[in-house]
């Protein structure tokens, strides 16, 4: 009992240890199991802040792409590259814990598993030794006291039938053998229980000095190795986090640096240039005097004076040539206000007589020209086209346009050369080494080719001859037309033909020459009567002066901010809107300077009119 006592404590221990060690590894796999995790987040925070980026990229040939030449969207475009690389660090992070972390864990937990396993299997197998020797010792003690005690009963027999005078001789000396043999058996369990002492005592200093103290301190390395190396793998784990704090900060600033590059001026400047329209500024209003209303003056955007003047003058001054617009029928006089005092009108009557008594006219060519442009713009309209020398656009517009489709033009031009050079090329090597092919073969592509520059220089030729007249490198052909009209109309006055010129957007659709300041005057006094065989346009509509405009160019009409007048002809996409005041005075406005209600039963009217 008192062994067994002893032996309990020792046994105890080699149990807490084992399930101590058992955590020990748990603790461990943890470990593992938490940076596995990390690696995760981090590889699924990479992949948000990809995708994230990717979403707000700029897509390809598209108008977005363009927007990306201002530096404010360029800097967010450099934080979204950057966030790109901000992703592959966490990324990077990822890689490394699970090959420098999780990897080398995984192989240590299994080697140390096993070496746990052979300490306790060592612990168990001296365990199991000492019970075996301490099982042998109890086996011959109770054998030894066993033939004691058998050996005392003899020799107390003996000594009662030696004593016994009725006993026979024969069975006094049968009793002293027995007690003799019982004698010579305790001694001889003596002997073996004293060797079986000796020999446990020897195992048991052995177990409890040396066998169980080289166990318990391999089983202490083994520990110390595992804490140790969860230490390291700790350190490990803020390393790998430090090593790439550098490029994240370079990656943040350059977020910094795309955002101190913005430059407002600059981003500024390029929509200047991107929508400036290189209209010229309206010029100074003159002053009407009102005091002398029979000699007032004729407002610069007048095509002809008043009837009782037989001339008038138009004055192109300035460094540009004004238009002559000469659609606008009997804009005698600018009215500003409805305050102005209104000009007599013929009798009904006698309109009417002269009326019946008039021959059939034919309508101006201006007229059917009108009607031409209202039926191509509406097609194009319907089609979703622009016209294929942005006419339709502002001369500034107009310029970049053109100079962007002489550039791809040019673009193509080159491809198709580099595509002919690469083919005479090879017809050369084959016409060297005719077993690598037939020469013959690419003459084909080769006139092709040829065919497409041809084609492509065509097309080059003509876009460059739409941008020189925009920039004046070569005189508009309206303008030249108008100038030869212009000469013949002051040498024959009398003989004006009854068709008017073509008429030309208000827009500017051609840049106006550079000249000096000169001055044209035409005969007007029965200019206005070319246009009387017109019959004037129906009101679509009314419209509200939002502000006021000076009608400076041929063709357009001064309004006043809160004047209402009639809307005769709609914008047409080229930023004009045709009005008139009375019969006599009607021109183009801004259509951003006039607020538009459409009559829609006369817009209908209009409609069917044109389709029939």
């Amino acid at each position: 009992m008192n062994r067994q006592n002893e032996e309990k404590p020792e046994k105890d221990q080699f149990d807490n240890l084992e399930k101590h060690t058992q955590w020990g590894i748990d603790i461990l796999e943890k470990y593992i199991k938490f940076v596995k995790e990390r690696t995760e987040i981090e590889l699924s925070y990479a992949k948000q802040l990809r995708n994230l980026s990717k979403k707000y990229q700029p897509k390809k040939n598209s108008k977005e792409e363009e927007e990306y030449r201002y530096t404010a969207c360029q800097a967010f475009l450099a934080t979204l590259n950057e966030m790109n690389d901000y992703a592959g660090q966490h990324e990077l992070i990822s890689e490394n814990m699970t090959s420098q972390i999780i990897v080398e864990l995984v192989r240590y937990v299994q080697e140390l598993k096993q070496e746990r396993k052979s300490h306790f299997h060592d612990g168990r197998k001296a365990q199991q030794h000492i019970e075996m020797c301490w099982k042998q010792l109890e086996s011959s003690k109770r054998r030894f006291e066993r033939d004691c005690k058998e050996a005392d009963r003899a020799q107390q027999y003996f000594e009662k039938m030696d004593a016994d005078i009725n006993v026979t001789k024969a069975d006094v000396e049968k009793a002293r053998q027995q007690a003799q043999t019982r004698h010579q058996m305790a001694e001889d369990s003596k002997t073996d229980y004293s060797s079986i002492l000796q020999k446990f005592n020897h195992e048991q200093h052995e177990y409890y000095h040396t066998h169980v103290p080289n166990i318990f301190q391999k089983i202490q390395e083994m520990e110390e190795r595992r804490i140790v190396r969860i230490g390291e793998s700790v350190k490990t784990y803020a390393e790998l986090d430090r090593q790439v704090i550098p490029i994240i900060g370079k990656c943040l600033d350059g977020i910094v640096k795309a955002a101190e590059s913005i430059d407002p001026k600059n981003d500024s400047q390029l929509v200047v240039e991107a929508y400036k329209s290189g209209f010229e500024p309206p010029g100074d209003i003159e002053f009407e005097d009102y005091t002398q209303p029979m000699k007032r003056t004729v407002s610069d955007n007048s095509l002809s004076n008043s009837r009782g003047e037989g001339k008038s003058e138009l004055k192109f001054g300035g460094k540009s040539k004004g238009k002559l617009w000469p659609f606008i029928k009997k804009n005698k006089v600018l009215m500003t206000g409805p305050s102005s005092p209104k000009q007599q009108k013929e009798p009904l009557s006698h309109r009417f007589n002269e009326f019946m008594t008039s021959k059939p006219k034919i309508h101006c060519f201006r007229s059917l020209k009108r009607g031409v442009s209202f039926l191509a713009n509406f097609c194009l309209y319907l089609q979703g086209a622009t016209p294929e020398d942005f006419s339709n656009l502002p001369p500034e517009q107009r310029r970049k346009k053109l100079q962007q489709k002489v550039d791809e033009l040019n673009k193509e031009i080159q491809k198709e050369m580099d595509q002919r050079d690469a083919i005479a090329k090879m017809k050369d090597v084959y016409l060297k080494n005719p077993q690598m092919g037939d020469p013959t073969s690419l003459d084909h592509k080769l006139a092709e080719v040829g065919h497409n520059i041809d084609k492509l220089r065509l097309e080059t030729q003509k876009f460059e001859a739409w941008l020189a007249e925009v920039e004046g490198r070569l005189p508009a052909r309206s303008d030249q037309a108008r100038r030869q009209s212009g000469m013949y109309e002051a040498q024959n006055a009398p003989s004006v033909n009854n068709c008017a010129q073509d008429r030309e957007s208000p827009d500017g659709s051609y840049t106006e020459e550079q000249s000096q300041e000169s001055e044209v005057k035409v005969l007007a006094t029965d200019f206005d009567d070319e246009f009387d065989d017109e019959e004037p346009l129906p009101a679509i509509g009314t419209c509200k002066a939002l502000y006021t405009f000076e009608g400076q160019n041929e063709g357009t009409i001064s309004v006043v901010e809160g004047e209402t007048l009639y809307v005769i002809e709609e914008d047409k996409g080229d930023g004009w809107t045709r009005i008139r005041r009375n019969e006599d005075e009607e021109g183009y406005v801004p259509t951003s300077y006039v607020e538009v209600y459409l009559d829609k039963n006369a817009k209908d009217l209009r409609l069917m009119g044109f389709r029939k």
